[in-house]
């Protein structure tokens, strides 16, 4: 099994805007047969440093992450968040 967790900052931190990119992260469930879930959290201790989201998303293989990363639907997703998000950064590993 495979899990992603990916850091995001937005350029805007407002939480009407925190709370509009996890919608639409959150709108890739049930879109990609290979993403086997997908979960968002908002970062509950906000500060000059911090990330203002998380993205967990677990996949059965690394094989089906690589499928998931050029999917249309996440494709499009990725579009939209490079144009709200300053930086991320992100961890995949191996449970």
């Amino acid at each position: 099994m495979i899990l992603n967790h990916v850091l995001l900052k937005l350029k805007d931190r407002r939480p009407e805007h925190i709370e509009q990119a996890q919608t639409v992260l959150l709108g890739l469930r049930g879109k990609i047969n290979v993403l086997l879930d997908v979960q968002t959290e908002a970062n509950v201790r906000p500060g000059p440093s911090a990330y203002d989201l998380i993205l967990i998303t677990k996949f059965a293989s690394l094989e089906d992450m690589d499928e998931y990363l050029i999917h249309p639907a996440h494709q499009e997703v990725a579009r939209w968040m490079g144009t709200v998000l300053e930086t991320q950064a992100s961890v995949c590993c191996s449970i």
